[in-house]
């Protein structure tokens, strides 16, 4: 377990990866041929260095689970974890201390390769809450309830919450705001250099894309269907920034982004590469 969320692993400051490893289009364009799903992890470590798990969303993981992910991965690894959805969704941060226990004390079977925490909020209507002072209200609540030697990272989906308030709410308990590429929130161009959008001494992004728009056209994740290279672009100076500024940056890429989550990786690297050079 982590002693101290502020004592990050001396790696390089930046890790992308993609949200999730388990998916069996990947084969014969990312994965070899006939390759067991059990193997799967393996073969991602020897590519990438860090991944979000994206099934601790749906369920707390066994302990088994855990420590089959640390055994299967080197030792310079890391994982973010999506706190599951009974505390962001259901319970939405209410009466949830137990839920937030079960999941440290299994998660927490990855000890040094542990990396944050996601808590992703899904859209709320006027019926969950009428206002976004009744969301802060709860965040106020919640937030000092966190153990402070994880890292957190928090997401939002309602775009007109994004102000200063929750940026000094996330900052005074060293949450790191997520950046969200996403179809219904604001592009990162137009977030970027309004205000300060670091929270915490690490920066969190999460390359999500259009879901509904996408599955029109495939529902199979082994290629690129949608050319996301000018909107990967605009993110190029923003990630220099916040390394340029001694800050982590860890980052992942969904298939739902253009259609092939490991493509889209490599392209964003490709882009920071030849900016470098400049």
């Amino acid at each position: 377990m982590p002693t101290d969320k502020r004592m990050l692993p001396s790696t390089p400051l930046l890790r992308l990866g993609t949200s999730a490893w388990s998916n069996p289009s990947w084969e014969g364009v990312f994965y070899p041929v006939g390759a067991k799903a059990s193997d799967y992890l393996g073969f991602y470590a020897q590519k990438f260095d860090c991944v979000e798990i994206d099934n601790s969303f749906y369920r707390v993981p066994s302990a088994a689970m855990v420590q089959k992910w640390a055994a299967d991965t080197p030792s310079h690894f890391l994982f973010a974890a999506k706190v599951p959805r009974i505390i962001t969704h259901d319970k939405v941060m209410q009466d949830c201390g137990e839920d937030v226990r079960q999941f440290l004390k299994s998660i927490s079977g990855l000890g040094n390769k542990l990396g944050p925490l996601l808590l992703q909020f899904p859209y709320f209507n006027k019926q969950v809450f009428s206002s976004r002072q009744g969301f802060f209200r709860k965040l106020k609540q919640f937030l000092p309830q966190l153990p402070e030697e994880f890292r957190w990272a928090l997401e939002i989906r309602n775009k007109a919450w994004i102000c200063a308030e929750f940026l000094d709410l996330l900052r005074e308990h060293k949450v790191s705001f997520t950046l969200i590429d996403q179809s219904w929130m604001p592009p990162i161009q137009q977030l970027f250099g309004k205000q300060p959008l670091e929270t915490a001494d690490f920066v969190y992004i999460r390359w999500l894309g259009d879901r509904k728009g996408i599955e029109e056209i495939t529902t199979s994740w082994d290629r690129v269907v949608v050319d996301r290279k000018v909107d990967l672009q605009n993110w190029v100076r923003p990630v220099q920034s916040f390394l340029g500024k001694g800050l982590h940056v860890y980052g992942f890429f969904n298939n739902h982004y253009a259609g092939h989550a490991p493509a889209s990786l490599e392209m964003f690297r490709s882009l920071l590469q030849d900016s470098d050079q400049c």
